[in-house]
């Protein structure tokens, strides 16, 4: 499996290395540390938020801010549909129910029109959410403003999930940083990488001092181990923070080349009839964490899903677009607001849908195998074998 090509592999450079030798050196292996504290330094002033906690994963950061919104058993928290479970998970762990959004056509994100239509309804039912989570798909920001509009309106604070756009712009903000609170993922298939990890940045300090002191499993300061409150084992390592570190200094070069990689994409896809990419709003930068684009069934009679079989024969991994949340099992009572009535635009993403290989390190030549077997199959319906 060495030679395969990678939907989206981990890209380490020269700067990880001094921090985790730093941790070494000194000691500083168990949970906490130096690192630890520059690392949140650092991701605060990169995102423009007040203050940041490091944690063990976006999920365990949803989770907390989900918490600190005081999001209890029974209440209503509005999700956006097209995302990884990831994203919903933590709404169960509070014992609340999710209601998902539909994506909007021009950015594949929350739908406002989908939003402005639940909080109607939500507010006749007088069951209006505690919180709203704003999914940033495949590095490219929501369109906040209208969707900040409509939360502010009806009081209801937002939380930036930003797992997938770190990096991307919102009329020269950052993204993750325009919500309540804002999340980050460092899983390792993220644009920048601590093996396994996340974030929960904010304004508001008390907050995440708040968070912080949940994630060290609530423990109270006495010389005895003393909880008050329930806690959990949430808190990044110093280990794992010191490649973060490393990480987060190239960042703008992960964008650039994650970018051209899509652009290669385009470039030679694009003019094939029926074939589709994700489109990039006007009002931003997206980082193209992964490229997306779409296959027209009327006019290609393959599917993703063929191609992705097909592919992986070669030794070359793609996936469909994320199944909307509202289709899973596991979501299968929970309440639905489609983009428009009748028209759920993020049932046709997963089903005509399709993510290529969007490495920083991609080379080349593993980007051309990808092009010339995507061109054959689409242009023919026939594939290339080596």
């Amino acid at each position: 499996m060495s030679n395969k090509i990678h939907l989206s592999a981990p890209h380490l450079g020269e700067y990880e290395r001094t921090f985790v030798e730093e941790a070494f050196s000194t000691n500083w292996v168990a949970p906490l540390g130096p690192n630890v504290d520059a690392f949140e330094k650092e991701l605060a002033q990169y995102s423009g938020a007040a203050g940041a906690v490091v944690l063990s994963s976006g999920t365990a950061a949803i989770h907390l801010a989900l918490r600190l919104l005081d999001v209890q058993p029974g209440d209503y928290v509005f999700c956006s549909t097209l995302t990884f479970v990831a994203s919903a998970n933590p709404i169960l762990y509070q014992g609340a129910n999710p209601v998902f959004i539909d994506s909007e056509p021009e950015t594949w994100n929350m739908s406002p029109l989908a939003l402005e239509r639940a909080f109607a309804e939500a507010k006749r039912s007088e069951k209006l959410p505690k919180a709203v989570i704003v999914v940033n798909l495949y590095g490219q920001s929501a369109d906040m403003d209208p969707i900040m509009e409509i939360c502010n309106h009806y009081q209801v604070p937002v939380i930036e999930d930003a797992a997938e756009s770190l990096g991307a712009t919102y009329k020269e903000k950052q993204s993750g940083a325009m919500g309540k609170l804002g999340i980050y993922s460092f899983n390792g298939n993220k644009i920048i990488t601590t093996s396994g990890g996340g974030a929960l940045i904010s304004d508001d300090l008390d907050a995440l001092d708040k968070a912080r002191f949940w994630s060290t499993q609530a423990r109270e300061p006495a010389k005895h181990y003393q909880h008050q409150e329930q806690g959990y084992n949430y808190r990044m390592s110093n280990v794992l923070a010191g490649i973060g570190r490393g990480q987060l200094r190239v960042l703008g070069d992960r964008v650039d080349a994650r970018r051209k990689v899509f652009q290669s994409y385009v470039e030679r896809l694009a003019k094939i009839e029926g074939v589709e990419f994700m489109p990039e709003a006007s009002y931003g930068k997206a980082t193209r964490w992964l490229t997306a684009m779409t296959i027209d069934p009327t006019i290609h009679a393959i599917s993703p899903y063929e191609i992705i079989d097909k592919l992986e024969l070669q030794n070359i991994e793609t996936r469909p677009v994320w199944k909307p949340l509202h289709l899973q099992p596991l979501f299968k009572n929970c309440e639905y607001y489609p983009h428009i009535e009748h028209e759920s635009i993020s049932d046709t993403l997963f089903a005509r849908g399709l993510c290529l290989p969007s490495g920083s390190n991609l080379s080349e030549d593993e980007q051309e195998k990808v092009l010339i077997n995507l061109e054959s199959v689409l242009q023919s319906g026939k594939f290339i074998l080596e």
